[in-house]
């Protein structure tokens, strides 16, 4: 993909107007929000199910963006750095609250959302006779897996949201949620183990 001349156009113009927002350049800041802004509500709206908490939030990272983004150095992608914030900021606040549930697949995302229940599906049905596109078409299937993410340990569940919702590398989750690869890959397993064994017990 990296070698595609479309990304790599796209990277470069992102590069010019990360360094357009530094000098202040509002227009240039605005353009970065517009980019993002879709995908990280969607991303913290299913972290923290309430779509005014997730607004809030949004716009809270961006404006936390602004005022740091003198200090972004390019170490990791804006991408990377933009949504560790946001995800800090919204497990910060889901803390506070005394809770972290699952928003409804269904409510936030149209066909990327069937897509996403299929991938979890497709990771965590073993059963021989399981169809995971067919049961990610499901309705009632695909709240019995939301159910069974909302029982998950809070550091389990947000990994699967990044990585099987949301389709971040490893790489990328280990630096939004400043973690070891090691430890994103082992989160991971047994977030997925935990689920199948859930789901294999519902739909025995």
């Amino acid at each position: 993909m990296k070698d595609n001349p479309e990304y790599q156009n796209q990277t470069l113009e992102e590069e010019v107007l990360i360094k357009r927002s530094q000098r202040g350049d509002l227009e240039a800041a605005g353009l970065l929000i517009v980019r993002y802004q879709d995908r990280l509500y969607n991303t913290i709206l299913k972290i923290c199910s309430n779509p005014e908490d997730a607004a809030e939030l949004t716009q809270e990272t961006f404006v936390k963006v602004l005022e740091k983004i003198t200090d972004f150095r390019g170490k990791s992608s804006f991408y990377t750095w933009l949504f560790r914030i946001g995800v800090n900021l919204t497990l910060n606040f889901c803390k506070r609250r005394g809770r972290l549930v699952m928003q409804s697949i269904d409510g936030s995302g149209g066909d990327e959302s069937e897509r996403a229940t299929a991938r979890l599906s497709g990771y965590l049905l073993c059963r021989e006779k399981a169809d995971p596109v067919g049961l990610a078409q499901d309705k009632e299937a695909r709240e019995i897996v939301l159910r069974a993410l909302g029982r998950l340990d809070e550091e389990q569940r947000v990994v699967l949201v990044l990585r099987d919702i949301e389709g971040l590398s490893y790489q990328e989750i280990a630096e939004i949620l400043d973690i070891e690869l090691g430890t994103v890959k082992s989160r991971i397993s047994r977030a997925r183990a935990g689920l199948r064994d859930m789901l294999e017990a519902v739909l025995a």
